[in-house]
C-alpha cells in the first residue's frame, strides 16, 4: 500500500485530480477540491499523506496535506453509506479540524452544499462521528478549506465569471483567478465553462 508520495504536480483535473511525478513515475492522485489550488507548482515539490483504496476492479489513491486530514478520510468512510468519494466532498469543504468542529457542536448545518449530502447523511454524520474524531489536535480552523473568498474587484459574468469563481472554489487565490481568466479571455468565446476551466489550470502551470 503506498502511504505517503513526495514530487511534482504536472497535471491538475478540474475533478481534483492531479498527477504526482515521483522520481519519473505519475501516479493519478484525487485530492480535496478545494485544496487544488494550494498545491505548489514546478520546481516545488509537495508531500501527500495517502490512503490507497483498492476494489475488485481498481486501485485508487487519494492524497491529503496532512496525517490528520487522512485520517479524517478514513474515519468518513466508516459511517455508513459513506464511501471515498463522498468522504473526499466533505474534506473539499470542511478539513479534519472543521469536521471535527462540526461534529462537537453536532451542527449538521455545516454540511449544507455538500454534493451528495442531504439533511439524512449530515445528520448521520454528526451521529455516527461523534468521538471518533479524538486524533485531531485542537486549532483554529477556516472550517472551509474550498469556501469561496471574495474577489477583490467585480469577476466577468458569463462562463468566464464562472471560471473565476470556480477557481477561488479551488483555493486559487483571487489574484490568481483573476490572471488565469485574462489569459484565456481572447480566444473563449463559443467555449464551455468546462473547457475554459481546463484551459485556466494549465495557464496556472
Amino acid at each position: 500500500m503506498i502511504g505517503r508520495l513526495r514530487g511534482q504536480i504536472v497535471d491538475r483535473g478540474v475533478d481534483g485530480t492531479v498527477v504526482l511525478d515521483v522520481a519519473g513515475v505519475g501516479y493519478e492522485v484525487s485530492v480535496p477540491l478545494g485544496a487544488l489550488g494550494r498545491l505548489p507548482t514546478p520546481p516545488e515539490t509537495v508531500t501527500l499523506h495517502v490512503h490507497t483504496h483498492v476494489r475488485e476492479d481498481a486501485i485508487a489513491l487519494f492524497g491529503f496535506a496532512t496525517p490528520e486530514d487522512r485520517a479524517a478520510f478514513r474515519t468518513l468512510m466508516t459511517v455508513s453509506s459513506i464511501g471515498p468519494k463522498l468522504a473526499l466532498a466533505v474534506l473539499s469543504h470542511l478539513d479534519a479540524r472543521g469536521l471535527a468542529d462540526a461534529v462537537a457542536r453536532q451542527d449538521p448545518g455545516r454540511f449544507k452544499g455538500i454534493p451528495g449530502v442531504g439533511k439524512k447523511i449530515a445528520d448521520r454524520l454528526v451521529l455516527e462521528l461523534r468521538d471518533k474524531l479524538g486524533f485531531v489536535t485542537a486549532g483554529s480552523s477556516s472550517g472551509s478549506i474550498g469556501a469561496p473568498i471574495a474577489m477583490p474587484i467585480p469577476i466577468p459574468s458569463g462562463p468566464l465569471g464562472q471560471v473565476a469563481s470556480a477557481l477561488v472554489s479551488m483555493g486559487f487565490k483571487p489574484g490568481e483567478a483573476e490572471r488565469a481568466v485574462a489569459a484565456i479571455t481572447p480566444g473563449a468565446d463559443g467555449k464551455s465553462v468546462d473547457v475554459l476551466l481546463r484551459e485556466a489550470l494549465s495557464s496556472l502551470g
